[in-house]
């Protein structure tokens, strides 16, 4: 809901008279349980429900967290505007304030997410590693009562949540490469919905297109399931883009890492140049073995 309506404030601001009608549709994401959600098969869980009613044409545009789409759309949709990425980083939260560097050997971080798990581990191995259930609010009670010793979420999600306060860290992307797409919005519409395509494009940000192109093409040249921590982070400015990627492990024991900067304008093809020096670089069993 912070997303949508942080979508339909910047529309507002191009067309003030417009008039939204938001509609919740609850999704199988909603409703799996924290731990069975990395056992699914696909990245399906927050968008399926909502694009199916796209198609439908029960509503007309959709909104999502980039990271939750799948790179293989239904062909009857778009993403017809990407806005602005926000903050793309992951941040440390812990109940002292304390620094990644500062927790104590054996402290237990809560967290779902094979892939933050997979890089926590690989950066200190004495770490243990609770599973977390519930939403932003849920997850910092339980941190505040002492089931863990800190929490790894993302710092967009606590910026649009108005919940930055309890940021210890924001962790540098050389322990934390972010999920694919990680801090930006995917705005959808059916292809055939040109009136609405033509609004949501003035929205659309094009060096943060140009990032999460570069991402996905990563993803998708991989091929990776949901089962797989895979994780990839683009940086672009007028002149050249810059794309780390990684793939690992569940238990962080193999990590295949690498950096690529650019300044072919094609962002998919840099993305799947980056996919490919990893899998020559043993990726390809990793992702076997997952």
């Amino acid at each position: 809901m912070a997303q949508t309506n942080e979508v339909i404030e910047q529309l507002k601001c191009i067309m003030p008279n417009l008039t939204f009608k938001v509609i919740q549709i609850r999704t199988k994401g909603d409703e799996t349980r924290e731990f069975e959600k990395n056992l699914v098969d696909g990245k399906s869980l927050f968008t399926q429900e909502i694009e199916d009613a796209l198609v439908q044409d029960q509503i007309d545009i959709a909104v999502h967290s980039m990271k939750d789409l799948t790179t293989d759309p239904s062909p009857r949709i778009v993403i017809a505007g990407v806005p602005k990425r926000a903050n793309a980083h992951d941040v440390l939260v812990s109940r002292d304030k304390r620094k990644f560097s500062q927790l104590a050997p054996e402290s237990r971080i809560g967290t779902t997410s094979l892939r933050r798990k997979s890089q926590l581990l690989a950066a200190r191995g004495d770490l243990q590693i609770v599973d977390v259930r519930g939403n932003v609010d849920t997850r910092l009670r339980k941190l505040a009562s002492g089931e863990f010793e800190a929490l790894v979420l993302a710092a967009a999600g606590l910026d649009r949540l108005h919940l930055d306060q309890h940021v210890a860290e924001v962790l540098s992307t050389k322990i934390m490469l972010p999920a694919v797409g990680q801090g930006a919005l995917a705005i959808q519409t059916r292809k055939d919905n040109q009136e609405i395509k033509d609004l949501i494009v003035r929205i659309d940000h094009p060096s943060s297109r140009r990032e999460i192109e570069a991402e996905r093409a990563f993803a998708r040249k991989l091929g990776a399931n949901c089962r797989t921590p895979i994780a990839a982070y683009a940086r672009s400015d007028s002149s050249k883009l810059t794309i780390e990627g990684m793939v690992a492990s569940p238990s962080g024991r193999i990590l295949v890492r690498g950096r690529i900067v650019s300044s072919d304008p094609d962002s998919s093809k840099v993305g799947e140049e980056l996919a490919q020096s990893l899998l020559d670089q043993g990726a390809e069993a990793v992702l076997e073995a997952s």
